[in-house]
């Protein structure tokens, strides 16, 4: 082989090694893509602890890919150590389940915690881990936050997801 063909050849592989990489590094294309895009943690009307109230109070998680997201095994989680427990779904490319408190029927959109009690407090965070207990995303919110960059209003239908907050993980 020649000189000009060796450094030919060590530069095509060095060119597709990277996205050879990044195609088959586990677990990095969920960080990137599902996150916590809206939390309501305090739900508005009466709190007369129905099952009506406890399903206003909810997590959004959206998967901004293109490509399905298979949840099962993967955890979200408060402060308290409340867990919720993603069982046989698969969320679609570029869509949004909310993950109600109380008890319900799941839907392709709608997961349901089957909780009698509330969970999010007014001062707390909600953490998404993948199926290998990994960290995915969180989000806080209310008064003593750890992190002031990390408040956020997850209040309402808003939502309030910023890029820089993702990226910097």
């Amino acid at each position: 082989m020649t000189a000009v063909a060796a450094v030919a050849a060590a530069t095509v592989g060095a060119v597709a090694l990277p996205a050879s990489a990044a195609d088959h590094h586990p677990g990095r294309h969920h960080r990137d893509s599902v996150y916590i895009s809206s939390v309501r943690y305090d739900a508005p009307g009466r709190d007369d602890r129905s099952n009506r109230a406890l399903n206003r109070e909810w997590v959004d998680i959206t998967n901004d890919s293109r490509r399905p997201i298979n949840l099962s095994g993967w955890t979200l989680s408060d402060r308290d150590g409340h867990t919720y427990t993603f069982r046989h779904y698969r969320l679609a490319g570029r869509a949004t389940v909310r993950v109600h408190t109380g008890y319900g029927h799941d839907t392709r959109t709608d997961l349901f915690q089957d909780r009698n009690r509330s969970v999010w407090d007014r001062n707390d965070t909600a953490t998404l881990r993948n199926g290998y207990g990994r960290f995915v995303d969180d989000a806080s919110w209310g008064r003593g936050d750890r992190d002031d960059r990390d408040h956020r209003d997850h209040h309402g239908d808003r939502d309030h997801r910023d890029r820089d907050h993702r990226d910097r993980r």
